[in-house]
């Protein structure tokens, strides 16, 4: 295990049960988004080394997302 993740847990473990539950949780959910995330990388490059890409207009790509978000 890696030293900080080492001390923080040596650090944790001193707090109420209450506190380390909800930090344990916090740490799970982060860790779950962390290998969602990479899955979906890994299925893009997959896809991209299948030669699945397409050309990316930048500027379109950007108003697109900014018009959905209320962006300017």
């Amino acid at each position: 295990m890696a030293r900080t993740l080492e001390q923080a847990i040596a650090q944790i473990s001193q707090l109420p049960a209450a506190d380390q539950e909800e930090i344990g949780r916090k740490l799970l959910s982060h860790v779950e988004k962390l290998n969602a995330l990479r899955s979906e990388i890994d299925r893009g490059i997959q896809s991209l080394d299948a030669g699945k890409g397409e050309a990316l207009n930048m500027e379109e790509f950007l108003r697109e997302k900014n018009s959905r978000h209320g962006g300017a």
